[in-house]
This record gives structure tokens, sequence and C-alpha cells, in this order.
């Protein structure tokens, strides 16, 4: 399990030329194993700018260092935008993305004074949100749908079914968190979701209006996408029981 400030990152994806988080994990895992290469695979990919509280990476070893030290192991070696929190002997048909039965995501933003030092952290928003009309226009979005419209069509995905369990709007004085849990995101689809959600929190867009965006299953009919550097991936689920443990025990008042 990885944290990591992606604010320093072209994206969680290997990339040829240029700084990922996945390229920095395999030559961590590269360095230990002293191999040229090493494969790992994660719960998913993050696009650039965008943070990981605690994400799954699984990969395999032959070595017969005992669990408790890799951590410790591969932090030496890994860059300090990235920790290791813990690691976990697995079955070997487990899969870091295709076994997950969920993932909750978490939107960052503040209607307060502007703080340089947060920029890469936190959307700074200089407009007033209508925090009850946002949480209507959410509870139109939870089912399972197809979520064409809140997804870029920069993919090859073709099943863009999915179901949302929670959207939570919730706000502390100027913080805002707006926070996702489904059984699966498409490109870019929490990040359109909350431009959407936005522009309905400063009335440029109607409540029903996002139903309505939703049939369209076009793009074009969504809001802006937001920017990339208030998302995090929260968690993922792995285990039925844990979720709804979760939903039940986060769910809004």
């Amino acid at each position: 399990m990885i944290s990591y400030d992606g604010s320093g990152f072209s994206g969680y994806q290997r990339q040829p030329n240029a700084r990922s988080v996945q390229g920095e994990m395999e030559q961590a895992l590269a360095k230990i194993h002293k191999a040229d290469s090493w494969r790992s695979t994660s719960s998913g990919r993050t696009d650039a700018g965008v943070h990981g509280i605690l994400q799954p990476v699984h990969f395999d070893s032959p070595l017969s260092i005992p669990i408790e030290r890799w951590p410790r192991a591969l932090n030496a070696l890994l860059p300090d935008d990235i920790i290791v929190r813990s690691c976990e002997i697995v079955s070997h048909d487990f899969h870091a993305r295709y076994g997950a039965v969920a993932k909750e995501y978490l939107y960052k933003l503040t209607t307060g004074e502007l703080d340089v030092f947060r920029r890469n952290y936190v959307y700074q928003l200089d407009a007033e949100l209508n925090e009850d009309a946002m949480q209507r226009a959410a509870n139109l979005l939870l089912g399972t749908h197809d979520f064409s419209s809140y997804s870029s069509p920069k993919t090859d995905v073709v099943d863009k079914v999915r179901t949302m369990y929670a959207i939570d709007v919730i706000r502390d004085g100027d913080e805002w968190t707006l926070r996702f849990v489904g059984s699966g995101f498409l490109y870019q689809m929490v990040r359109v979701l909350t431009g959407t959600l936005l522009e309905v929190g400063r009335g440029m867009r109607e409540v029903e209006d996002v139903k309505m965006i939703l049939e369209a299953q076009d793009r074009a009919a969504a809001g802006k996408t937001a920017p990339g550097h208030g998302l995090y991936l929260s968690q993922v689920f792995y285990d039925e029981k844990a979720l709804t443990a979760h939903l039940k025990e986060t769910r809004k008042k």
C-alpha cells in the first residue's frame, strides 16, 4: 500500500520520457531484485497531479525478505514523494486492479482566500457554492448508469456502465470535500463529475440537469473537467463486507 504526492508526477502509469509513480516504484523494485527492471501492477492509473492516499500495488518476488521489512527496504530507495505504508502477502490469484470491488476518491477544494502553499493540493475556487443543490444533484447520480457523458472520450473502454454507491458533498466553512465511492471509474470521471456539480453549486446548471446529462451519453453535455491537483485516490476495496461497513460508517447524515 503506497501514498504519494502527485504534484511531481506526470501520472501513475510508466512513461518513456516523463516521471511517473510506477516508474519510480519499479526502479526501486529492480534495485532490490538486482535486475534491469521489475514489473508491478496497481489498482489503477491516476492522472498528472492526482494524489494517492492508500493505493494498492502488487508484485511477485522470489526473495525471502520478511514481510515487515519490505516497507523499509523500498522506502530507502524511493523518492520523498512516495511512501510504502504497508506490505502483506496475498494469494497467487490476487490482482490489484481486477480484484477491486470498489474505489473511493476525494476531491478537495476551498472557496476561501488563495494560499500559495496549497496550490498543488486543493482546488482554490473564487465562487459561492450552494451545498444543498450540489448534494441533491449528486443524489441523482447514485445507482447504476452509463457514465459516458461524465468521462473523457479519450479511452478505449467500451463498457461505460458503473455503479455509484455514494457521492457526498461535505463542507467545513470554506473547505469542501466531495467524496465518491463507486464500483469503478472511467478516465477523468471523478473530475468531470466534480466540474459538473460545481456548476450546479454556482447556479450555472439546474439540479435536474445532471440526470439529462447522463441520458445524453455525450461528454459535451457535461461540465468542465476539474483540475487534477484537488483529487485523491482515498482507498480501494477488495471485500464486499468491508465496502458495506465503510458506506454505513461514512453515510452523510
